[in-house]
C-alpha cells in the first residue's frame, strides 16, 4: 500500500479520532496524473451532503499529455462509502470542532483509495506539546544509541 499523496498537515493540526477507507470517483486523465504523483491534498476537506460524501480542494494536476478533455484540477470529487459509514461520518462531523480530512491517497487492487479521518482541531498549546514530546523522544533515542555504541 504505497501512498500516492499524503496530507502531512493533518496529524499536526488535528487529533485523529477515527479513520475510514473510501473509494474516489475519478474522471478521464485524473488517474494518469495521480500515477505520475501529481496531486496535493494539504488543504483538502470533505463534507457530507445529501447522503453523499464530497471531497473539496484536492488538487490533481492536469495530465501533461492530455487533450482538450483534460480534467478540472480542483473539481469536487465524490467519495464512495457504505451508507452506514456515511451516517457515522455525518454524526461525528456534526460535533462542533470536528472536521473530515483526507490523510492520504493510495493504490489498492489497482484502484485509488482515500484514507479519510474525523479530526478534532488542535489548539496552539497542543501542537507545542507534541513538538516537546517528539524532541524528548529524539534525545532519549540519541542517549540510548550513545550508550550502545560506547559499550
Amino acid at each position: 500500500m504505497a501512498d500516492i499523496v499524503t496530507n502531512h498537515k493533518a496529524r499536526r493540526d488535528y487529533h485523529i479520532l477515527e479513520t475510514f477507507e473510501a473509494g474516489i470517483v475519478l474522471h478521464g486523465t485524473e488517474v494518469k496524473s495521480l500515477r505520475a504523483g501529481k496531486g496535493q491534498i494539504t488543504d483538502a476537506f470533505a463534507r457530507v451532503e445529501k447522503d453523499e460524501v464530497w471531497l473539496y480542494n484536492a488538487h490533481i494536476d492536469e495530465y501533461s499529455h492530455g487533450n482538450r478533455q483534460n480534467h478540472e484540477p480542483k473539481a469536487p470529487r465524490k467519495l464512495l462509502l457504505h451508507k452506514s459509514e456515511i451516517r457515522k461520518l455525518f454524526e461525528l462531523a456534526a460535533v462542533k470542532g470536528h472536521a473530515l480530512i483526507p490523510l492520504a491517497f493510495y493504490w489498492k487492487n489497482g484502484k485509488v483509495k482515500a484514507s479519510l479521518a474525523v479530526g478534532k482541531g488542535k489548539q496552539h498549546f497542543d501542537k507545542r506539546e507534541d513538538l516537546k514530546r517528539r524532541e524528548s523522544d529524539r534525545e532519549l533515542k540519541r542517549a540510548t544509541m550513545k550508550n550502545l555504541r560506547g559499550n
